[in-house]
């Protein structure tokens, strides 16, 4: 997967997981729908989707500082006028 992709996919569902965890979003759709029997179980599946979308987000700006320290140019010149 490319870094982008990943930062991408771990922001978004960070977003996601956010709203859903701090808002009532999903407590009032569901009870809209008639599956508020659900609701006592979100915290089972919210916030550990919010640990890994999190670890995601921060899996890819580790990766995409790693690509941008092996490819800058910038010191390794100066390590080679020392």
């Amino acid at each position: 997967m490319k870094d982008a992709t990943i930062l991408k996919t771990g922001i978004i569902g960070t977003v996601i997981a956010a709203i859903c965890c701090a808002t009532p979003v999903l407590v009032v759709a569901l009870g809209a729908l008639g599956l508020s029997a659900w609701v006592g179980g979100l915290d089972y599946v919210l916030l550990p989707s919010l640990a890994v979308f999190l670890s995601l987000t921060a899996y890819g700006l580790w990766r995409r500082t790693r690509a941008a320290a092996c490819c800058d140019t910038s010191t390794q010149t100066n390590k080679e006028r020392d």
